[in-house]
């Protein structure tokens, strides 16, 4: 017997501090996606669009809060109009090309290419991905984002990874830009 009593064969049955666990530490975090169907109001997508942004980098949620929009294309002739204004812009003079350099962009001239673009239904995909403890935040912002302005019109709708939809949802917002 040793000094404190505890024969050798227990001592060596002790678990060392450094020894490996077999169970991961790390829990899988939880996704929440939140749909909403703004039809073809394009002020409203960019409004939304614009709070999203907005919060994202007022409350550091990068990684946490990430959206994507789908647009359908709307089945009248307007793809075809709106390629030539495209084309017009290739072929201006390099005498502009240097004055549209010198000054700086503004998101006004972001903003026509949008309208332009199409007037299909827009539909915005939004996810959130908080990890276990912040089940909190996570339901704060369930209950923040439909109850905000441009969201509340939109039919939003709330699909969690325990429904059956879910596989189809995350297929989409992979798929989309």
């Amino acid at each position: 017997m040793s000094p404190s009593g505890v024969t050798k064969p227990r001592l060596a049955r002790r678990p060392a501090l450094t020894c490996r666990h077999s169970a991961s530490q790390t829990s899988v975090m939880a996704q929440t996606y939140l749909l909403f169907d703004f039809g073809s109001d394009e002020a409203k997508v960019q409004q939304a669009r614009h709070k999203l942004e907005g919060w994202k980098q007022a409350f550091r949620l990068d990684k946490k809060l990430q959206y994507k929009l789908e647009r359908e294309q709307a089945a009248s002739p307007e793809p075809a109009r709106t390629a030539e204004p495209a084309t017009a812009e290739k072929t201006k003079p390099s005498a502009s090309k240097a004055k549209a350099k010198a000054k700086p962009k503004t998101k006004s001239s972001d903003a026509p290419p949008a309208e332009t673009e199409n007037h299909g239904d827009v539909k915005l995909f939004v996810r959130l991905y908080f990890s276990g403890h912040e089940k909190l935040s996570e339901q704060r912002w369930l209950d923040r984002i439909p109850a905000e302005e441009p969201f509340k019109t939109a039919s939003p709708k709330i699909v969690r990874e325990s429904e059956p939809d879910f596989a189809d949802i995350l297929k989409q917002f992979d798929t989309l830009e």
